[in-house]
């Protein structure tokens, strides 16, 4: 169990000899460094495993003190590790999808100048990641929390000398501050009412039937709860930051998708599951916030034309479907789909990234079409990804999106409509996506760069691979790791000036086989939650999750048949629809621009933002700190600067008005003295 030391260390380690090292290693000695170090803490994270597997499930709970962080009266907070089997799944995928997508990046981000940073930043964002689903209190798991947000606005605003993405990056971290307010007035109800932030304080007397809690206390203590969960996992209406971050390298897009960050959400919620079980009304605010995110982030996945936005917006569905499941009081379908979901998506993201590896920066899907001839081992991968995130059988997305819409169901036939509707929507947009990079024409032929020598920028978002002038690659990346603003990169497989210019070609190896494994999961990975009796992953999370807290959801099994033909044939009827997308680059009627604009609400929101709010901001600013503030505060010091002045006449130099001032204080205080003798 000691193992569990390393889980954490490593990622730490790495960060620490890249901080002060990362320029000596160099490109790829940084990146191996970066890989060898993920790779050990997921070596780790299996030991741990085994040795948890090898305990009766009573005895499945380990803690590993660090040491005391804060020892405040009767408030005590330790440095410690919860191994539990909730805690220990998910560093399982976390450590394991992390170590393939931190490899993939080896390739990615070759020539990057900043390519130390990069890795120092993946391996950090590691760490925080761990330790927020290790820390055996919420305190202390919050310190993961902020350290999962400080990592993404660096890692979102890696290419900061772009000004798309250092707005990026500051709209993610400013958007997560809300979010994290809500936390923290859970920590507040919490030590308020616990005295404690412990999780075995807290929550292990709730699910044990030891304590109770008040139902208002539940209440606010759950949506508070909620809320840092809807700020990390971008759900309505905290989501706008999530498509944004594609201003990321797409490494940053997969690690943030996948693995770390937006999941952090859904496991507070899973965590959490003690308290919401005393608040009806907060579970229903869970499930409907999901469904109602999964169909309308779904809606807008419809009409994006770039790769990676897609992909953006399928998560944000996809996160609303975990929440559905969690909110359904089916935390282990909840959980399932999430796991299921690191595979496909980081494999997708990761194969869009290949493409615009072989497409020098292009992102525009309506500038793609006929490439699978040209990548032979990222299309049937991509194609595996699809088929698991379009709910297609036998793969990953089938199992896991059936187990929570029979959770919906359970507790509402309308949350299921809304559910098995955006399982439709998923398997349109996302055939339309396989349609217009993959098949029918190449369209990319009349857009690719012509190799005219050094400096040539090809349009927008599209650079000569082997030269990346500044300012170009606006719609991107370039190259092997899109490295746009001047940042210099170099395409892996070069290839010199006029050679060939803007052929696709396949990734490299190191590029290549983390394809391959994530699609080797996404294939046969819901086995670990086998329907026919296996059950592995419901058995191994029961202690976490008891009947108590979560009883069992009862659907017969002819009904979940016929629930799951309608939802097999909404997303036929998806495939069928986004197939007809490959003929022509535009379909004006199944794309709509208020689609296409998200719904017009982030550029509402950034239109009251940057006017109304900005006027009032610049108001108060006059009116309140000008005026006020600083007018007290000047007022004061005038007024202390003129009383100085006044009293300094008193100081005369003559010793006879000194003489006079004493004798008439002295006949002041023989008077006073006087009159009180004689009273």
């Amino acid at each position: 169990m000691n193992a569990a030391y390393v889980i954490v260390e490593l990622p730490l380690l790495g960060a620490l000899v890249l901080l002060f090292a990362g320029r000596r290693t160099g490109d790829p000695g940084s990146g191996w460094i970066a890989t060898v170090m993920a790779g050990g803490s997921f070596v780790a994270t299996v030991v741990v495993w085994l040795s948890l597997l090898s305990r009766s499930a009573a005895q499945r709970t380990v803690h590993k003190q660090i040491f005391t962080w804060i020892p405040v009266g009767t408030l005590h907070v330790n440095f410690a590790l919860q191994l539990d089997p909730l805690s220990i799944a998910m560093s399982l995928f976390v450590t394991g999808i992390g170590s393939l997508i931190t490899l993939y990046s080896v390739g990615y981000m070759k020539g990057d100048p900043s390519y130390g940073r990069f890795f120092f930043l993946m391996n950090l964002f590691l760490f925080s990641m761990i330790v927020l689903v290790l820390a055996d209190s919420y305190l202390f798991s919050f310190l993961g929390w902020e350290g999962v947000g400080f990592c993404s606005y660096g890692l979102v605003g890696f290419w900061f000398e772009r000004d798309s993405a250092a707005v990026a990056a500051k709209k993610a971290f400013v958007t997560n501050r809300v979010g994290d307010f809500g936390f923290m007035i859970a920590l507040f109800l919490m030590f308020d009412h616990f005295k404690s932030f412990s999780y075995a304080d807290v929550l292990t007397p709730l699910a044990n039937g030891q304590s109770t809690l008040a139902g208002a206390t539940a209440t606010g203590l759950g949506l508070m709860l909620f809320l840092g969960a809807i700020g990390k996992s971008a759900q309505l209406p905290l989501y706008m930051w999530l498509p944004d971050a594609m201003e990321g390298p797409t490494p940053v897009s997969a690690l943030i998708h996948a693995a770390t960050m937006v999941t952090a959400g859904v496991y507070l919620v899973a965590r959490s599951a003690p308290i919401l079980h005393y608040s009806h009304a907060v579970l229903w605010v869970i499930a409907i916030t999901g469904a109602a995110t999964a169909f309308f982030a779904a809606t807008i996945a419809c009409a994006q034309n770039d790769i990676k936005r897609v992909l953006a917006y399928s998560t944000i569905s996809q996160l609303g479907y975990m929440f559905l499941g969690e909110g359904s009081g089916d935390y282990t379908s909840g959980l399932f789909h999430m796991i299921m979901h690191a595979f496909f998506k980081a494999l997708l993201f990761l194969a869009a990234g290949s493409v615009i590896h072989a497409l020098h920066n292009q992102q525009d899907m309506k500038k793609m079409g006929g490439l699978r001839k040209y990548l032979p081992i990222t299309f049937p991968t991509f194609i595996i990804g699809y088929l698991a995130l379009s709910g297609i059988p036998p793969f990953d997305g089938f199992w896991s999106k059936d187990s929570i819409l029979d959770s919906a169901w359970h507790m509402s036939p309308a949350l299921w409509v809304v559910g098995a509707v955006t399982a439709g929507l998923t398997a349109y947009y996302m055939t339309r996506q396989v349609a217009l990079v993959w098949l029918g024409q190449a369209r990319w032929v009349e857009n690719r760069p012509e190799a005219v020598g050094a400096g040539h920028a090809a349009g927008a978002g599209e650079v000569d691979p082997d030269a990346h002038p500044a300012g170009a690659g606006t719609a991107g990346e370039v190259a092997s790791g899109a490295h746009a603003g001047g940042a210099g990169g170099v395409d892996p497989d070069a290839h010199p000036a006029g050679a060939g210019a803007g052929m696709p070609h396949e990734s490299p190896l190191v590029m290549t086989i983390p394809l391959i494994l994530l699609a080797v999961g996404a294939t046969i990975g819901w086995l670990i939650n086998a329907p026919w009796g296996l059950n592995s992953l419901q058995r191994w999370l029961a202690p976490v999750f008891p009947a108590t807290i979560a009883p069992a959801v009862h659907v017969a099994t002819a009904t979940k048949w016929e629930l799951g033909a309608v939802v097999t044939g909404l997303c036929i009827v998806g495939v069928g629809l986004g197939l007809t997308a490959w003929d022509r680059a535009e379909r004006p009627a199944l794309e709509p621009a208020f689609l296409a604009h998200g719904w017009y609400i982030d550029d509402g929101v950034a239109a009251v933002v940057s006017g109304p709010l900005a006027r009032l901001a610049s108001a108060l600013s006059f009116g309140v700190d000008v005026g006020l503030i600083d007018g007290a505060v000047n007022g004061l010091a005038r007024l202390t600067a003129q009383t100085g002045r006044q009293l300094r006449r008193v100081q005369t130099g003559y010793v006879r008005n000194y003489a006079l001032g004493i004798g008439i204080g002295a006949a002041v205080i023989l008077a006073y003295v006087a009159t009180r003798v004689g009273s």
